[in-house]
């Protein structure tokens, strides 16, 4: 594709985003056409399907973003499709999803702002996308997705569930990767959870799950999660790890239960004898964010690479919540007060480190924000997208 056509959709789609529900107007097309050229497509997906225009815009805005480095982009398609075999998607679906998607942006247009050089334009995207997702979908032959049973429910805060299942089979993921879950009470909602544990030969795994006050599936591991449930656990995404070949130090921050895939990677330090020297920063609003202090303290015991460091935004838990602070030495007398990106940076730009950040979108964006300020290098941190 030419700059000038790349210049041309990338404006279009500016438009979309840009517009009073256009995300949502976009992605009804798409999926009208798609459902209406195979009706049998529209059972592989949840009911309610709220959270696809969001989906839809991410994906289609990280590759206009990478079209001058197709590697980048292509990689990315390839693994998205080996995601959605989860639903049970074929590789021979995507070159109709390809003109589906092209169908949705000649609709959203309308016949007055659909230009032959648009149609063009878009016609190498969607050819691109579907091409792309067809080779990853056909590269991975391994099993979808992996069953597994709840054999543990652990509220540790009112809105805050510690869950642990035993799969059927070992899952091959790594410490810090993410996967995606399907629980019974929301069928085919699929959601993206962080291991807090390695993988290990029994099978076991573990998630700290937050409620999400608009959420859908959150709500329901949270408060309605009972042992026995069986869930289905897909193929693990993402890459945050420690690159021990680089021999550079670790710098990690994780507010909240985002702390789960910096958690795995540690465990699974611990269990070597030799690892680069981390500072993990912990971070929450209250005191009582800081769910699992005790455990990763623990842990920085008996392995003195790791210095633990929580930071709280304020002092003391609200009056409104039930349990009071840890009353720990530790817990108590070791937190330091402020917002988490901002504690962080005030201690350099740890310029020489390896960093991980983990947890919400905001969180994440205003971290890196603090640390590019004080002039770390982005080609240092590393994050997973939320």
């Amino acid at each position: 594709m030419d700059a000038r056509s790349a210049a041309l959709v990338r404006a279009n789609f500016r438009t979309v985003v840009e517009a009073p529900n256009g995300p949502e107007r976009l992605i009804s097309a798409f999926y009208g056409h798609l459902f209406a050229e195979i009706p049998a497509l529209r059972e592989l997906f949840p009911f309610a399907m709220d959270m696809q225009p969001k989906r839809l815009v991410t994906a289609i805005s990280f590759v206009l973003d990478n079209l001058e480095d197709w590697d980048r982009a292509q990689r990315f398609l390839e693994q998205l499709a080996r995601d959605h075999r989860k639903y049970g998607v074929e590789a021979a679906h995507y070159d109709i999803a390809g003109r589906a998607l092209l169908h949705a942006f000649r609709t959203y247009n309308g016949a007055a702002n659909w230009s032959p050089q648009l149609e063009a334009g878009w016609r190498d995207i969607t050819i691109l996308i579907s091409a792309s997702m067809a080779i990853g979908a056909n590269s991975d032959k391994s099993q979808p997705y992996w069953e597994a049973t709840v054999v543990g429910h652990r509220r540790v805060v009112d809105d805050l569930a510690i869950v642990r299942l035993q799969t059927d089979t070992p899952i091959p993921y790594q410490a810090g990767q993410y996967v995606p879950v399907a629980i019974p009470q929301r069928p085919k909602m699929w959601r993206y959870l962080s291991p807090a544990i390695p993988t290990n030969p029994y099978g076991e795994i573990e998630f700290h799950v937050r409620k999400v006050r608009t959420g859908w599936v959150s709500p329901a591991i949270v408060n309605e999660t009972q042992v026995g449930d069986r869930w289905m656990i897909a193929a693990p995404l993402g890459g945050l790890h420690v690159d021990l070949s680089s021999r550079k130090d670790v710098l990690m921050i994780g507010s909240g239960t985002g702390i789960a895939p910096l958690r795995a990677q540690l465990i699974e330090m611990g269990r070597r004898g030799i690892n680069p020297r981390v500072h993990l920063f912990m971070g929450g609003r209250y005191p009582c964010d800081l769910y699992d202090v005790e455990n990763m303290w623990q842990l920085s015991q008996s392995n003195p690479w790791l210095t633990v460091i929580p930071v709280c935004e304020n002092d003391t838990n609200p009056w409104w919540h039930p349990y009071p602070p840890a009353e720990t030495p530790f817990g108590m007398h070791r937190r330091l007060i402020g917002n988490l990106g901002a504690v962080v940076a005030s201690f350099g730009a740890w310029a020489d480190r390896q960093i991980q950040i983990a947890g919400s979108a905001r969180m994440i964006a205003d971290t890196k924000r603090a640390l590019l300020s004080v002039g770390t290098p982005l080609s240092a941190i590393s994050s997973d997208p939320v």
